[in-house]
């Protein structure tokens, strides 16, 4: 029996993807160091909002950002820096500042981006963030989803391990967004050090599998799968190296029985040569069948942060614009390896250059 997406007329929403999530400060040493840096590049991120912004400046699609700073010149930095990405800010809630963080602040996210042998390291200053104090009930989904209109829902893994409250905000956000006939989108995005806060990896898994429930299209890699839903891949080594893409496929199988609201999946299947040399690659599972991209074997990075929140991006304006799984998983893969050629979390490229790497266009000069 075929089972597809069913995404809702432009024309009939306001919106064409919301996001929830955290918009941290990334401070960036640049060719240095964390621990030796004597100034930092500032740029805005988080795994959610990249999809968002993504969505916005390279592909000219209507996004918003559910989220919350505390009203202080930090949250305001961030303001600018999203307005110039051009994602609506009319559902982000500004929570008074005290004075000196006691009890709400913004979050900051210091990333060195690894050269070599030496590996990316991000270490994130986000305890007590106001977007990791919002409760169910802070957001009027019935009025976002039923009355503004939504075709396409996005938040994460990330955004529901922050604290004891927003996995709740998360449920009833996705459960609502389903009632209202808006696609929902959920990157597992597993990060231990956050978890390891409110439960740990038991903890993990009984969120994401709740949350897993409500969610249409399921991202994530094989760590994500893993961690978050139990299902393992076999024959992968303790540093997810040398991925066979067969068992892959196998336990998305295994997924989408368990799980069978799930109509598409995508992953990114990444191999680390180094820092800075990766193979990059994608897969989605639609309609009952695999589709794979374009590889890009020995692909240079300069920054491999928010390489994965470009491929949700372009993988959701492939099924929004396309419906077609072949075209969204190479939208996908395509904008997220083209995005690493960049610093920063978020995109710097646009449609034009997505569509030409898609084509098999070539890295010479444009005059």
């Amino acid at each position: 029996m075929s089972r597809k997406l069913s995404i809702k007329p432009a024309e009939e929403c306001r919106f064409d993807l919301v996001s929830l999530g955290e918009v941290m400060i990334r401070l960036d040493p640049g060719e240095t160091r964390i621990r030796t840096a004597r100034q930092f590049q500032v740029w805005e991120g988080g795994g959610e909002y990249n999809v968002a912004r993504g969505l916005r400046r390279c592909f000219g699609l209507r996004t918003a950002l559910v989220s919350a700073f505390a009203d202080n010149e930090i949250g305001r930095l961030a303001e600018d820096l999203i307005l110039q990405g051009g994602v609506d800010m009319s559902f982000v809630k500004w929570v008074p500042y005290d004075g000196l963080g006691r009890t709400v602040r913004n979050g900051l996210n210091f990333t060195e981006r690894g050269f070599g042998i030496r590996g990316a390291v991000g270490c994130p200053d986000r305890g007590l963030t106001a977007a990791s104090q919002l409760k169910r009930g802070d957001v009027d989904w019935d009025y976002l989803f039923g009355e503004l209109g939504v075709r396409w829902f996005h938040t994460g893994g990330i955004y529901a391990a922050l604290s004891d409250s927003t996995p709740d905000v998360v449920i009833e956000a996705v459960e609502c967004a389903r009632k209202h006939g808006t696609v929902v989108s959920y990157d597992l995005n597993y990060r231990p050090s956050l978890w390891k806060g409110i439960g740990g990896h038991e903890k993990a898994q009984e969120v994401n599998r709740r949350i897993a429930k409500s969610v249409d299209v399921m991202i994530g890699n094989e760590e994500d799968f893993t961690a978050c839903l139990g299902l393992e891949v076999e024959g992968v080594d303790e540093n997810l190296s040398n991925i066979d893409v067969e068992k892959f496929k196998q336990m998305i199988e295994r997924a989408v029985t368990e799980f069978p609201n799930f109509l598409a999946t995508g992953t990114t299947l990444r191999e680390v040569h180094s820092a800075t040399v990766n193979d990059w690659s994608a897969i989605v599972w639609y309609d009952g069948e695999f589709c794979e991209s374009q590889a890009f074997p020995e692909l240079e990075i300069l920054d491999r942060v928010g390489g994965g929140d470009s491929f949700a991006s372009g993988l959701i304006y492939g099924f929004l614009t396309t419906e077609d799984p072949k075209k969204a998983v190479n939208y996908g893969a395509a904008h997220g390896a083209l995005a690493m050629t960049t610093p920063g979390d978020t995109t710097m490229v646009t449609v034009q250059e997505v569509e030409k790497v898609m084509a098999g266009g070539g890295a010479r000069v444009v005059r």
